[in-house]
């Protein structure tokens, strides 16, 4: 079984909120993203989304956008994010990696190079932000076949007809944009939210995750009462910008940079 779906299973049985934290591959180095994987790990992560770093992100607001523009900067490419995955699963095989990013990098690599490769080094999942369902049946065929789940956003402007069949071609989590903008922006129409949720779960029996305008404890809180789980991503690469630039990086920074994963954690299971 896919380890999303053993995950996602685990804590329904549980009764526990899934926390789904998003780094940018790369930001500030590959070697840190490592520790910050594990990092999150500890601090009470259940499924990791890796953000591969392309050069028109155009969903993301500027914190993600600069966290891609650090990653650039090394010359990060996806041959050496999925060795970061390697590395990764040398020493955890049980935390689901969700690869998070745009079609380019994937077209280039060659679809079938790319599902054979994410197999290998142990990525469970793959969300392509600008590729429609109408247009990803040999990409979602080559990850079906290995194994790996792929998923789709569904945003507050989605139709109903076409949000239906989001939720039929989708494995793994249901992604639900919680906000009309790019990440980072303010959530505030948490009312919106929930009438939006509550028909998803009409169309599917898949996990639904909210993301976008989550910043801190309380708002992940607000939203995981809302749906199977949250997503953190601008505000953690906000405070992982605050490394960029170091030549020695501490684990005792490494563990402050990650402190917003360990309060939303306490707050989402409080």
């Amino acid at each position: 079984m896919n380890r999303i779906r053993k995950v996602t299973l685990k804590a329904k049985e549980e009764g526990r909120k899934l926390l789904i934290p998003y780094l940018v591959a790369g930001d500030p180095n590959l070697s840190i993203t490592v520790d910050l994987m594990n990092e999150l790990v500890k601090d009470g992560a259940d499924i990791i989304e890796l953000g591969i770093p392309f050069s028109d992100p155009s969903s993301d607001g500027p914190v993600i956008q600069r966290g891609v523009e650090r990653a650039l900067a090394r010359g990060t490419t996806l041959e050496e994010i999925l060795q970061v995955v390697s590395r990764f699963r040398c020493g955890n095989s049980v935390t689901p990696i969700v690869l998070m990013g745009y079609l380019n990098p994937i077209e280039i690599m060659g679809y079938e190079l790319f599902a054979q490769l994410s197999s290998e080094v142990g990525v469970d999942g793959v969300l392509v932000v600008d590729m429609p369902p109408a247009e990803s049946a040999n990409l979602k065929h080559l990850l079906q076949e290995a194994s790996i789940e792929m998923i789709y956003l569904v945003a507050p402007t989605t139709s109903h007809v076409r949000a239906n069949t989001i939720a039929r071609y989708s494995s793994g989590y249901l992604y639900y944009v919680s906000l009309k903008g790019v990440t980072g922006a303010a959530l505030t129409d948490l009312e919106s939210v929930a009438s939006s949720i509550k028909i998803l779960r009409e169309l599917t029996d898949l996990p639904i995750v909210i993301g976008f305008g989550i910043k801190d404890a309380d708002s992940a809180r607000e939203m995981s009462e809302l749906a199977e789980g949250v997503v953190i991503g601008s505000s953690l690469v906000e405070e992982i910008a605050k490394l960029a630039g170091k030549e020695q990086i501490s684990n005792t920074e490494i563990t402050a940079t990650t402190e917003l994963i360990r309060e939303s954690r306490k707050a989402i299971d409080n």
